[in-house]
């Protein structure tokens, strides 16, 4: 067995033994069956242990065995076998009854025991101390009690959950409490990383292993190597030996047990005829222990172990007498219950119970086991169809809310057959409205705004306020605010009337929203209200979609503190909420923000993170948009740049937005005038422009798209405006439009580069304060923004600003470098980005790891990597360039 993450208690032995040879040390190291005690000694008492350890050390061992009579001073008999000094301790010693020194001569053995092994510098090992015989550990207390004198290492190993109040090795125990220099080393289950690692080789899941074996480094050993077989016929006849020597109604109870993997109850003992005396017996067995709710299994693969060996269909009356004793004294865990009516193959139950776990799940955050539970309840349900249609509905839901949106789609799809057979109206609404949200996540706005109208068409239906809420989202997503509000008014009357809070918060995120896509600034301080309010009555949904639409207008109008401050925020809670349809939303909001703020690691790493998952199309626009544009100015892949860019091209078409148009028109602009290429989808441009670019929300996208055609025009003058000119869209170009543009762009649509590179350089966005002084008049402005993209890794756009550079006809045109000549963040990830705020807010090591969970020299490790990255020598530096860099 490798010895995976044993590194500190390996260095404490080690120090231990260092320290033996000046004054002799105690360690007990103490672990449950398979924790992994002896692969540690190995380590320590192996010749090739490396510096530090035993290597030319003495080592002796002593063994204690699981015998029911314990073999008296075997231990003791091991450990002089090993040093040659056995006969000589035993040789004419009387003898009592049992075989052991006669207590006559226990004191001459004793004395002999520790000068042998004390004649040279020697580690001493008694292994499995929990079996240890009494006469044996009054030899280890003479020893312990002159060991600071004596160049010894004494190592104990021991099962601590199986030494009780009055075990032999108790005083032995005590008397290491009292010394100096004695210490105990706990060994803990493996970290699921480890089980990861251990597991590298074979097809079985982690997770999956690690929380059968609890991290039992034995048992996951096992796991490994019997992988693909079950369950290893070693652990399970270890296990099994337990039970040898009970009755078969003793055995029958202890399967009893392994039936509750949570435990049984001390309410239900009585009904299940577990008294005392059997309780005593079936502890003995060292199989049970008391936990916080109940009595259960010490470990889960011996619960599994002695429910596999339950004779064939015995298992189903076991988990009916289990159910049936749950019901008797009222309880109320749905889940539990479920799984007893399952395995007791009781239908209606199981149905009726998983249905009552998964509003529970659902109501707490855990929106995959709500999935769960509701597919087990219909798949046992033998209701009607309205019945069906209604669990079918909230598994759409539910199902959506974990992002499985194709499976959503379905249920919903068999819901509106079912409802539609019985005739049931405000059934088919409420279906309508949720396969409308459900369309839209998956980026199919025609089919959105269909069942959004179909669920609006009977206003005296339950749903209809919820109808009118979504029609509303989906106007607003488009800058239809007429038809939001007028939609918002409809929904708010109807959840006046129904009491329906959830509906009402759903228009107050809707409202403000909108307020603040439109410019109205307090708008924000109400949708960060609406979060807060919708997560503190559970309305999951309602507050996460806040926090997804505050962030993504935040970044839209370049507030990029404020964007950053949302997101840490609202990511972890769609993490502990359990909302994977908004965490990817908002993760690939975070990629467009590093993106803009020139944080190409970063933004490609949570791109590929939404795109990855292939699960919720509406997130993968700005993930597509991001791992395209990096490629191109980078110079790294232009095929694939254009993949992501065809594939953000389809998104929009699908999704019908101004923003979700104007940037992807902006993205193959600046294609264009990176590579020389004259895409034809630009032709859509003008008229665009024209159709969108008065709405309220869009000016610094429609800044974006000019700016971009602008250069563009100035490379392709004639071609260009002919072919504009043709369209009948000359107004939308610069110089004649009047439609609201962001103030940065339209210093540079102006002329005013200077003005306008400053302003990117208040924002903190590099890249575009760059490109601002390139197409300037000043050529000293030009070439310092030449050298400012090659600093940024923009490799591409450097070389192309060469280009542009010559065409003006300046003389000095700078080379390429290999090292950037400035700090910026772009190469870190999203780890060292946190790691460099924390630096920059003047965090010690130990304070970081501490902020950050890790330990002090992983923190050390990570700030090294940030230096690194940045190209600073100090964290000085790092403090007094914070605003520069993007990190205050």
């Amino acid at each position: 067995m490798g010895l995976l993450e044993r590194e500190p208690e390996l260095a404490r032995l080690r120090r231990a033994s260092r320290d033996s040879v000046r004054a002799g040390q105690v360690v007990a190291v103490t672990g449950e069956a398979g924790a992994g005690k002896t692969s540690l000694l190995r380590a320590v008492t192996s010749g090739s242990s490396g510096s530090g350890g035993s290597a030319g050390r003495r080592v002796a061992r002593g063994l204690c065995d699981p015998l029911a009579t314990p073999r008296p001073l075997g231990p003791v008999r091991d450990v002089l076998t090993d040093l040659g000094a056995a006969e000589a301790a035993f040789e004419g010693s009387p003898q009592d009854a049992s075989g052991g020194a006669a207590a006559a001569g226990r004191g001459e053995l004793e004395a002999h025991f520790t000068r042998a092994v004390a004649s040279e510098p020697t580690t001493l090992v008694v292994e499995d101390a929990q079996w240890i015989d009494e006469a044996s550990v009054e030899v280890l207390r003479y020893l312990v009690r002159r060991i600071d004198a004596l160049p010894v290492l004494l190592v104990l190993t021991y099962r601590d959950a199986e030494i009780g109040a009055g075990h032999p090795l108790r005083p032995l125990l005590g008397d290491l409490a009292r010394l100096e220099h004695a210490l105990t080393i706990p060994l803990g289950p493996l970290s699921l990383d480890a089980v990861g690692r251990l597991l590298t080789d074979t097809s079985l899941d982690a997770a999956s292993v690690h929380r059968l074996t609890g991290g039992n480094p034995f048992y996951v050993n096992e796991i490994a190597r019997h992988a693909g077989v079950g369950l290893p016929a070693s652990v399970r006849d270890a296990v099994l030996a337990s039970t040898s020597l009970l009755d078969d109604e003793d055995l029958e109870a202890l399967q009893l047990v392994a039936t509750a993997p949570d435990a049984v109850d001390d309410r239900l003992l009585p009904l299940l005829g577990l008294d005392l005396p059997r309780l005593r017996r079936l502890e003995s067995t060292g199989l049970l222990v008391r936990t916080r709710r109940g009595i259960g299994y010490r470990h889960e693969l011996a619960r599994l172990a002695v429910r596999d060996a339950i004779p064939l269909g015995g298992e189903p009356s076991l988990h009916a007498r289990l159910l049936d004793a749950l019901e008797g004294v009222g309880s109320r865990d749905h889940a539990v219950l479920a799984h007893h009516a399952d395995a007791a193959h009781d239908r209606t139950r199981t149905s009726r119970y998983a249905a009552s776990a998964a509003a529970e799940a659902a109501r707490t955050g855990s929106h995959t086991e709500a999935v769960a539970f509701l597919t087990l309840a219909l798949d046992r349900s033998d209701g009607g169809p309205a019945e069906r249609a209604r669990m079918l509905e909230l598994l759409g839901q539910e199902q959506y809310m974990v992002s499985r949106l194709p499976e959503a789609v379905e249920s919903i799809t068999q819901a509106l057959r079912l409802w539609e057979d019985v005739g049931d109206e405000g059934g088919l609404a409420a279906a309508h409205d949720r396969r409308a949200l459900i369309e839209y996540y998956s980026a199919r706005r025609r089919e959105a705004e269909l069942h959004a109208r179909l669920a609006t068409e009977r206003d005296d239906t339950p749903a209809y306020g919820s109808a009118c809420a979504t029609h509303a989202y989906l106007a607003y997503r488009r800058h239809d605010y007429a038809t939001a509000e007028l939609s918002g008014r409809a929904a708010r009357r109807s959840a006046e009337r129904s009491g329906d809070e959830a509906v009402r918060l759903r228009c107050d995120v809707i409202d403000d929203a909108g307020d603040l896509l439109r410019g109205e600034v307090g708008a924000r301080a109400r949708l960060l209200l609406d979060a807060a309010l919708a997560l503190e009555r559970s309305f999951d949904e309602v507050g996460t979609t806040a926090y997804s639409n505050l962030s993504s207008i935040d970044i839209e109008h370049r507030r990029f503190r404020e964007a950053e401050e949302v997101l840490a925020r609202s990511i972890p809670i769609t993490v502990e909420r359990d909302i994977p349809v908004c965490n990817q939303w908002q993760t690939g909001m975070r990629s467009r923000l590093h993106f803009q703020r020139a944080r190409w690691a970063a933004a490609v790493e949570d791109a590929d993170a939404v795109i990855g998952e292939r699960r919720m199309p509406l997130s993968a626009l700005w993930p597509h948009l991001v791992r395209g544009l990096v490629a191109l100015r980078t110079g790294d892949g232009t095929t694939g740049a254009a993949d992501h860019l065809d594939e953000a091209w389809d998104l929009a078409q699908r999704l019908d937005e101004p923003l979700a148009h104007l940037p992807v028109l902006s993205a193959l602009a600046e294609r264009s005038w990176l590579l020389g290429l004259d895409d034809p989808r630009l032709a859509t441009a003008p008229a665009t422009l024209v159709g969108v670019g008065s709405l309220p929300g869009v000016q610094w996208a429609v800044g974006d798209l000019l700016v971009w055609l602008d250069r563009i025009d100035r490379i392709d003058r004639i071609d260009r405006l002919d072919r504009l000119d043709r369209l009948g869209a000359r107004a939308a170009l610069p110089g004649g439009s009047t439609m609201p543009v962001a103030e940065p762009y339209r210093l540079e649509l102006d002329g005013r580069h200077a003005e306008a590179e400053a302003a990117w350089a208040v924002i903190g966005a590099p890249y575009e304060r760059a490109l601002a002084a390139l197409h300037g008049a000043d050529p000293e402005a030009s070439v310092r923004a030449v050298e400012e993209l090659e600093g940024l890794a923009a490799g591409a756009v450097a070389e192309r600003g060469r280009e542009v550079l010559r065409s003006r006809g300046l003389g000095r045109v700078p080379g390429r470098r290999r090292a950037s000549t400035r700090a910026n963040p772009s190469g870190l990830t999203n780890r060292q980005l946190d790691v460099a705020r924390l630096v920059a807010r003047g965090l010690t090591n130990a304070e970081l790891a501490q902020d950050l969970f890790i330990s002090p020299k992983t923190a050390d490790h990570h700030v090294s990597a940030v230096l690194s990255r940045l190209g600073l020598r100090t964290r000085r530096e790092v403090v007094r360039r914070a605003a520069e860099l993007g990190l205050d």
